[in-house]
């Protein structure tokens, strides 16, 4: 593994899955296929008893190239909080580079969403009770589909409720590419403009995607700026978008989700207003 592919994994919690204690009653299933590639896997964290929705939809970061969607930076506090809570969370693993580029990267995570909403119908939810919650290159994911939910759709996915975004500085690649930028950019990008647009989530917007949160870390000026324009052009379209900067460094924002209060009062209080209005939608358009 080159030298920054090792802190990338380092920062990101490594592969191991120790030290992620489920809370009394839970239980996990492990590896759950939606494709069959063996990288094509998620994990789903069950409470006790299941209450509150929406489902939570891990998908961790990398640079697109390495992460384990057990790793404890990725899951282990967002179970730790939002199961004895009743939420149910899911993890998703998908194919990196070289294997796969991010634009299949997000179609993996498509087919991942895709299967989970399924497994919501079979349980008697909407398949919009889902919030995808992506981190770093897996935010970029999370983007891709959030910009462009017809070719979403295209792999079975229906509607979700909402998306969070944390800390990722590659919503506009064209602009990340033609400045000063990271090997690992070169890597996931390569060197054609086409490409970059295909990969751009800001250029991929089409319509009103569902509403968004997009949290920086105020000491990554890039992401920063980058969480604002998207949120500027999501809120151009009609849609909702709100910024969250914080004190807390690229991993501790990671880590952090679950474990630090106030930043995790803030998530919980977007998917608390969030779940209330599909509510409120449901009730007016029964009457």
């Amino acid at each position: 593994m080159s030298g920054w592919l090792a802190a990338v994994a380092a920062r990101i919690g490594g592969r191991s899955r120790q030290g992620i204690a489920l809370p009394a009653g839970a239980r996990v299933e492990r590896d759950v296929a939606y494709g069959s590639d063996p990288a094509q896997r998620l994990d789903v964290y069950l409470p006790p008893r299941p209450s509150v929705f929406p489902l939570t939809v891990i998908v961790g970061g990398g640079a697109w190239s390495v992460g384990d969607k057990a790793a404890p930076a990725t899951i282990g506090a967002k179970v730790a909080h939002w199961l004895p809570l009743g939420r149910t969370v899911a993890s998703v693993g998908y194919r990196r580079l070289p294997e796969a580029d991010p634009l299949e990267q997000s179609r993996d995570v498509a087919r991942a969403l895709s299967l989970l909403q399924r497994r919501l119908v079979e349980q008697g939810h909407s398949p919009r009770d889902a919030v995808l919650v992506g981190h770093s290159s897996g935010a970029h994911l999370v983007a891709l589909l959030a910009a462009d939910p017809a070719s979403a759709a295209i792999d079975g996915v229906e509607p979700w409720l909402a998306s969070v975004l944390i800390d990722s500085a590659a919503l506009d690649v064209v602009e990340l590419m033609r400045g000063p930028h990271l090997p690992l950019h070169d890597r996931a990008f390569g060197s054609s403009e086409t490409v970059w647009r295909q990969a751009s989530p800001l250029h991929r917007l089409r319509g009103r995607p569902a509403p968004i949160l997009l949290v920086h870390s105020s000491r990554r000026p890039l992401a920063g700026e980058h969480a604002r324009a998207f949120a500027a052009a999501v809120v151009a379209t009609g849609g909702r978008a709100e910024v969250l900067p914080l004190d807390l460094s690229h991993a501790e924002l990671n880590a952090g989700l679950g474990r630090e209060p106030g930043y995790t009062a803030r998530v919980d209080a977007f998917l608390g207003t969030l779940a209330a209005s599909d509510q409120e939608r449901a009730s007016v358009s029964s009457t």
